[in-house]
């Protein structure tokens, strides 16, 4: 079965992310899908509605009753939720940039065998750069709940380790999370030659598009995927209280 060359956008990269970085449990609460996070941050933790109009309450409650903060995600063409949101005292923060591109034009051909490899089993290397890089015990969870073929990177440079990632797939949308390259090698190829291997896996595994979520603020980040010919083609944001924020 041929694959859709439909770009895909932002409602669908969305989709790609509830698949492919899940929550520890979903409730449907009428109109609200609450995520409890279980520690996995805020991709995993965020209520989100299709109906705009929708009383905030249940929402609210609901990720209390769960012992989390009210947080709201909130996309680009849901003007009348966010201006409710802000007038209830949820204030955005975190807009995330989406981006894509075709797999086949990121993967460069190369034969990077010996310098993007798939582990397959725990290795202590990879939690290394990891919990350097904020991604703990909870986000790795997230990791073995992912749906469809999944996969943790990682690169090497001058024989060592320099970067880990992972990536899963939902159709024909993969998605690469958890980008990390150690501190002491950023800015030497360790980062792109992550997206490549997602990139080749992504192929693979039979997916069309790559697809990633980066804050808006990572200006280093977005200017490689750029760079390497991803397209900016969606966002979000949060909605949380200021005293969270403030944390």
């Amino acid at each position: 079965m041929s694959l859709p060359d439909t770009r895909p956008d932002t409602h669908r990269i969305m989709a790609a992310v509830d698949a492919t970085w899940p929550p520890a449990e979903y409730r449907e609460l009428g109109p609200w899908l609450l995520r409890r996070g279980a520690g996995g941050g805020q991709r995993v933790s965020a209520a989100s509605s299709e109906d705009q109009s929708a009383s905030l309450e249940p929402a609210i409650e609901g990720m209390k009753a769960w012992g989390q903060d009210p947080l709201f995600r909130v996309t680009p063409d849901q003007a009348e939720l966010d201006s409710r949101l802000d007038q209830a005292g949820f204030r955005r923060h975190d807009p995330v940039a989406l981006y894509t591109a075709l797999a086949a034009d990121l993967d460069d051909g190369a034969d990077h065998t010996v310098k993007v490899f798939h582990v397959g089993a725990p290795l202590a290397i990879v939690d290394e750069i990891w919990t350097a890089g904020g991604i703990g015990p909870g986000r790795r969870a997230v990791m073995a709940r992912a749906q469809g073929q999944a996969m943790t990177l990682m690169a090497r440079a001058d024989d060592q380790p320099v970067g880990v990632a992972f990536v899963a797939t939902d159709g024909a949308v993969a998605m690469i999370h958890a980008i990390e390259v150690a501190p002491q090698h950023r800015r030497k190829g360790g980062g792109a030659l992550l997206i490549r291997g997602a990139a080749r896996f992504a192929t693979q595994s039979g997916a069309k598009w790559l697809t990633l979520a980066v804050t808006e603020a990572n200006g280093p980040a977005r200017a490689l995927y750029e760079k390497l010919g991803m397209a900016h083609v969606g966002g979000y944001h949060y909605r949380a209280l200021a005293q969270r924020i403030g944390q």
